[in-house]
């Protein structure tokens, strides 16, 4: 595997101004000379732990010298392509972290899938050290995504984080998910430090932005910082800025330990690698730590920071962010929201998080039944570095063995999907996503047999008959969109035939208009997205006779003929909604019959529609893996 410049293993010569320039800044102690044969173990073992992904150094950073007074944890949001990413590879070449250099794009998103993308798909952090004034400062930068989809990575950052950078569009302004994030950063009572990014664009309107932030953020336009990520403009300022603006955590290093696993990552050699973040007290190597969720005890086998790569250092102190080995082999008992503590000295667990909660789920098949324990093997490792899906054993009897997949979104789910045949270079069959629902039961007979009155169905051939079900429930989100004025009957439209119900509309400036709907998730999880772009409208409310109609005709192309004449039905319960037929083949049994007489032809074909009939009730129609795959594609190509 290679890796791009800036990141994965060092070469001499960086390494070596990296290491000067670190005990010039007096953050290494000097380790004694290895011996011939500790160093040839140390490169058998830098090369079985794949040691590109990491910063190979023979020092170690002492934490110790940063009091608590002297760290920042911060978290930069935003919506999706406001700049986050280009904002921390400038923050990481001002503190000296990485070199300047052209090739220095994305240099915390790490997978394939986000430099293909273009965005951030999981959470990264980064230790920056930054002299202000004479003090040096231990800044723990985490980088997180935008899209509404990775929200759940946001929320977990932001547990490690007493501030926040919300970064801004000057062209674009406020859009929906700058203000979910900023309600999530509220909500924990954290700092915000508005950032106004890409004032170097033509369009830039940054005057405009700051009275939008005032007026949906209520916070002075005069603590808004204007800059340009790409140019590196006034970028030095944000960092002053969260020096001083955002408090230092409040920890005591005297306390026993207490720290929360806010993300993981697993290794196939060294387990999983819990990222931590500690509220109280102080662990190392060697030190034995429990798990307050799974209460077993681990011994740990390194800890450190990521400086972006993992920088192994003697001790993690209250206060500071980083990483722990602790010979954990399953990613189950590295719990998101988990407390460690110390053997034999137990403490309070922290609150934790809420678990991800699936709104979309879809089957996925291996191509070829042979290929099912490989495609096992590497769902098992990527749900392993992201616990956020679900994963249900399922089965077809068209597609065969497969599973029943949970993600918190559309995109999450082809990200998902991306990730499996990049890395593991699988090839799978995914239906149609679809949404949770919930039924009531009357029946006692079902109730009986759920043990309970309320079930949740995620599998549409699971759906309970309407007769035995006295109501059913479907999940509803609160959608924001902003839209520019002159297009806001045409969205209200639009919104009106997916359902929705308005519960706000406000002007946040004189030409752009926040609109806020109660969306049925059904409505808008696949194409809603697309269907507002194109600003199109005259949607039916109905649409069960529309779609029923779409998939019989989709079949209908993608049957082969028969002998006998097949009719293919779409039915909602019993109520048959639309039919398509596919036509048999016809023998000409008259084709020997040259003249002659007329009851001997109808003899004839009187046979024939006898054998047809017969045909229909014991011929069998075996139905070709091809024609699900295109049953189940969102949209037919026509």
């Amino acid at each position: 595997m290679w890796t791009p410049v800036g990141r994965g293993r060092w070469h001499g010569r960086a390494l070596t101004v990296w290491a000067a320039a670190a005990a010039h800044r007096g953050l290494l102690e000097p380790r004694p000379t290895p011996t011939r044969e500790a160093a040839a173990k140390s490169r058998t073992l830098d090369r079985l732990y794949s040691s590109a992904d990491r910063k190979v150094t023979s020092e170690k950073i002492d934490l110790s010298r940063f009091s608590v007074e002297n760290i920042r944890n911060f978290s930069i949001i935003a919506h999706v392509d406001h700049g986050k990413s280009t904002l921390a590879d400038r923050l990481l070449e001002l503190t000296g972290t990485i070199d300047k250099t052209k090739n220095n794009k994305q240099v915390l998103d790490k997978l394939q899938v986000e430099r293909e993308r273009g965005i951030t798909v999981k959470a990264q952090t980064a230790s920056l050290f930054y002299n202000c004034e004479g003090k040096q400062y231990l800044l723990n930068l985490i980088d997180t995504p935008g899209h509404v989809d990775f929200s759940y990575e946001v929320s977990r950052s932001l547990s490690a984080c007493q501030g926040v950078l919300l970064v801004v569009d000057a062209n674009e302004g406020i859009q929906a998910q700058t203000v979910a994030n900023f309600f999530l950063a509220f909500e924990a009572q954290l700092s915000i430090i508005p950032v106004i990014n890409k004032v170097d664009l033509k369009n830039a309107d940054p005057e405009r932005v700051e009275k939008q932030i005032e007026k949906v953020f209520d916070i002075p336009s005069d603590e808004c910082i204007k800059i340009s990520a790409k140019l590196g403009t006034n970028v030095e300022r944000v960092l002053q800025a969260v020096i001083e603006r955002i408090p230092p955590p409040k920890v005591h290093r005297k306390n026993p330990l207490k720290a929360l696993v806010f993300d993981s990552t697993f290794d196939q050699y060294r387990g999983v690698i819990a990222n931590v973040a500690l509220f109280d007290g102080v662990v190392s190597k060697g030190d034995k730590i429990v798990s307050a969720h799974t209460k077993k005890t681990y011994e740990v086998n390194e800890v450190g920071v990521l400086n972006p790569n993992e920088q192994p250092t003697h001790k993690l102190y209250a206060g500071q962010v980083g990483y722990l080995i602790a010979g954990m082999k399953d990613v189950t008992e590295a719990q998101i929201g988990d407390t460690l503590y110390l053997h034999k000295q137990p403490v309070e667990p922290l609150p934790g998080f809420k678990s991800a909660k699936p709104m979309v789920f879809a089957g996925m098949y291996p191509i070829d039944q042979s290929e099912y324990n490989n495609l096992k093997s590497a769902v098992e490792k990527l749900t392993i570095n992201d616990s956020s899906v679900t994963v249900h054993r399922d089965s077809s009897l068209a597609l065969g063995a497969g599973w029943r997949l949970g993600f918190l979104g559309l995109l999450h789910m082809e990200v998902f999907n991306q990730r499996l045949e990049q890395e593991y270079n699988a090839s799978v069959i995914l239906t149609t996503p679809t949404v949770p629902y919930k039924a009531v039961l009357s029946s006692a007979k079902l109730i009986k047999e759920y043990r309970e009155k309320e079930i949740t169905i995620i599998n549409p051939a699971q759906f309970p008959d309407k007769s035995k079900v006295t109501e059913y429930l479907e999940p509803v989100v609160l959608g924001t969109i902003i839209t520019p004025d002159e297009y806001t009957g045409k969205v209200m439209m639009l919104c009106q035939a997916r359902r929705a119900v308005q519960k706000n509309m406000m002007y946040i400036d004189q030409n752009r208009v926040m609109l806020k709907y109660l969306f049925p998730l059904n409505e808008i999880v696949v194409d809603f997205y697309d269907s507002l772009k194109s600003l199109s409208s005259g949607y039916a409310r109905d649409k069960a006779h529309s779609v029923g109609k779409a998939i019989c005709e989709r079949l209908k192309e993608s049957l082969p003929r028969q002998l006998f004449e097949i009719a293919i039905q779409a039915a909602v319960g019993s109520k048959i909604i639309a039919r398509e037929t596919v036509k048999a083949y016809r023998k000409n049994v008259l084709a020997k019959c040259y003249g002659g007489d007329i009851t001997r032809k109808m003899k004839l074909l009187k046979r024939q529609a006898e054998g047809k009939k017969k045909l229909r009730k014991i011929g069998n129609i075996e139905v070709p893996k091809d024609a699900f795959i295109k049953v189940l594609r969102t949209q037919c190509d026509k």
